[in-house]
């Protein structure tokens, strides 16, 4: 038991976590004794000075001379965990900020709350980053989960938010059993959790537990493939964008879909990637092939689907869907001595998917509590109504269709490129062809916009904050479109593959 104790100068590694619950807790002390007459958006102000908070200390983390393993090696400080991190506070801070005297109390009525289930929810997808053992991973799993379940339902006197959310909690029950049951094949092989350890038992005993090694993986994979949305997994996504409030459908496409992806990364590449599985390497080639199949069928299916979509949050819950087949590209390409920057290429995207979606229901929110609805031919006339805000979105739709020069084209191109120099040609060209098919739905918005007549006769309102966070998140979209390879050369510095990602076994 000695090797579990946590001792004081290991709290000083988790700073960034406990200034992050430390923050969630204080708010709902403050919410609780807090006059009526009072704005919550004090509660939000304090909220983002927590995510900065907490952002600026991960940053002080970067780059240490080795990864700092504590509680046993379930947890771990390392350059893998800290730029999964940045990707969560940030995409957080900017959910925050744009719902800052925005949000309304039909929609939320309680407005403290929502501003501190985020801090905790954010938190889970952060123990995932830094998770290196099974128990640790779960912890921080079913931390987001059941917050964002929570977040879902907040408008209790809506159906469609009701609906949504009970199908969330259902579908997402059932992902976490899968996954716990995988999980459990995993430890009756190794007979530990920790997922260094695990990948050696895995080598050693492939001849023995080979199917239940497939078995794992297939139902971690079903599990994980619904916390990213990822086709055939994707039925919970449009209900649950359609049905919760546009700042916590925000954070559902972005921060909680990071954290999956972390995870996907970190288990998957430590347990298979690293392995030298010898004569019996066919369970290596099995697992990626496997992950490039699902990484086509969300692009297919989001991209098609999107077509015939009317409600630009079931669009975007739909482009998010496509999204996530680009992001499994880079994952599931593997990587050789030609190929070894997937890590690279995945956190740009990604960070570049960030602005994008995030920018793009900034601008949903804009024009939906001007119009009352979020259909898409809200959008009608935009540029006459508010010409600003209808330029910043036209920038953020050609970045998610990956229009040059922007941060989604450059992201696509170097996910493409690092595709075909693993010879999977057939995955490159079905990445091309439907981000092709994603310029139809994309650009119907752009058209709504400038030419098509308005609908509505009321005046678009643009509250600071949702400005902006379009804005800057038009901005930075285009920005890294000019400069992707300081971003990429960074990243690369940064980040190793060996330091950073391989959990050794002890």
């Amino acid at each position: 038991m000695e090797q579990l104790r946590l001792h004081a100068a290991d709290l000083m590694h988790l700073l960034p976590e406990i200034t992050l619950i430390g923050t969630a807790i204080l708010l709902s002390l403050i919410d609780l004794f807090l006059p009526k007459t009072v704005s919550r958006s004090l509660i939000g102000w304090l909220s983002l000075v927590g995510i900065i908070a907490t952002a600026a200390l991960v940053i002080a983390q970067l780059n240490p001379a080795e990864p700092i393993e504590l509680l046993n090696h379930s947890y771990r400080v390392d350059d893998f965990g800290n730029l999964i991190k940045l990707i969560l506070l940030t995409g957080t801070g900017l959910v925050i900020f744009m719902s800052l005297g925005s949000i309304r109390k039909d929609e939320i009525p309680h407005i403290g709350e929502y501003y501190y289930l985020l801090l905790p929810a954010t938190l889970g997808g952060m123990i995932v980053a830094s998770s290196g053992d099974l128990m640790t991973l779960y912890v921080g799993l079913e931390l987001l989960s059941i917050t964002s379940y929570l977040l879902v339902a907040m408008n209790k006197m809506s159906k469609k938010s009701n609906e949504g959310a009970f199908k969330y909690l259902v579908m997402g029950g059932i992902s976490s059993a899968l996954i716990l049951y995988g999980m459990s094949f995993l430890y009756g092989i190794a007979g530990t959790t920790n997922l260094g350890q695990i990948g050696s038992a895995l080598v050693s005993g492939m001849d023995s537990f080979q199917p239940l090694i497939y078995v794992s993986f297939f139902l971690l994979l079903a599990g994980f493939g619904f916390k990213i949305a990822a086709a055939p997994f994707h039925s919970w996504a449009p209900d649950v964008y359609q049905g919760a409030s546009t700042p916590v459908t925000a954070f559902l496409a972005v921060v909680s879909k990071a954290a999956g992806f972390a995870i996907l990364f970190r288990m998957f590449y430590v347990l298979f990637a690293f392995s030298d599985f010898g004569a019996s390497s066919q369970i290596q080639h099995d697992v990626f092939l496997t992950l490039s199949v699902l990484a086509a069928a969300a692009m297919v299916t989001g991209n098609f689907i999107a077509l015939r979509q009317t409600n630009m949050k079931r669009l975007l819950a739909y482009s998010g869907i496509a999204n996530a087949g680009y992001l499994l590209v880079p994952i599931s390409t593997h990587f050789s001595l030609i190929h070894f920057s997937n890590f690279s290429e995945f956190t740009y995207y990604l960070v570049a998917y960030l602005f994008m979606n995030i920018g793009a229901f900034a601008v949903l929110m804009i024009v939906e509590q001007s119009t009352g609805h979020q259909e898409i031919r809200g959008f009608s006339g935009l540029y006459y109504r508010a010409p600003y805000t209808a330029v910043a979105m036209v920038l953020i739709v050609l970045s998610l269709a990956g229009i040059p020069v922007t941060g989604g084209f450059f992201g696509k191109v170097y996910i493409i490129l690092g595709t075909m120099g693993t010879q999977k040609y057939w995955l490159g060209a079905l990445m091309i062809g439907t981000s092709v098919v994603s310029f139809y739905y994309y650009f119907g918005v752009v058209r709504q916009m400038f030419m098509r007549s308005s609908e509505e006769s009321a005046d678009v309102r643009v509250p600071l904050p949702l400005g902006i966070t379009a804005w800057l998140c038009a901005i930075v979209g285009v920005a890294m479109g000019f400069f992707p390879q300081v971003i990429l050369e960074y990243i690369e510095k940064v980040f190793s593959f060996l330091g950073d990602l391989m959990i050794h076994s002890s």
